[in-house]
């Protein structure tokens, strides 16, 4: 996946091949804010275009405009997943959870 950073905002950038143009998507906020661009220079200043106006809409409506993450999140595993993670965090004197955290913070660390 692509992604353009702009002032601590994240976006997805994909090429929409119907418009011949990137497409950007402002990841992690309250609502939904996308921009295009013929090219990353024009993306950039689209991303901080989009970025700026969502900004203001959410200060004159009194919202947050980044979404709220508390941290938790359901999973569902198939049972012999489950088993199998049982098994090895035991095996390192893990739970589970620190196991799973491990492995998620090196997916996204890459």
């Amino acid at each position: 996946m692509n992604v353009m950073t702009v002032d601590g905002y994240h976006a997805k950038i994909e090429y929409d091949e119907e418009l011949d143009l990137f497409r950007g998507e402002i990841l992690g906020l309250n609502g939904g804010a996308d921009f295009y661009g013929k090219n990353p220079k024009e993306l950039r200043a689209e991303f901080r275009k989009s970025l700026g106006v969502f900004l203001e809409v959410c200060k004159e409506k009194g919202l947050e405009p980044r979404r709220h993450f508390s941290g938790r999140f359901n999973l569902r595993i198939s049972p012999e997943l489950h088993e199998r993670l049982a098994i090895e965090a035991q095996a390192q004197g893990k739970s589970i959870n620190t196991l799973a955290q491990e492995a998620l913070q090196e997916h996204v660390a890459s």
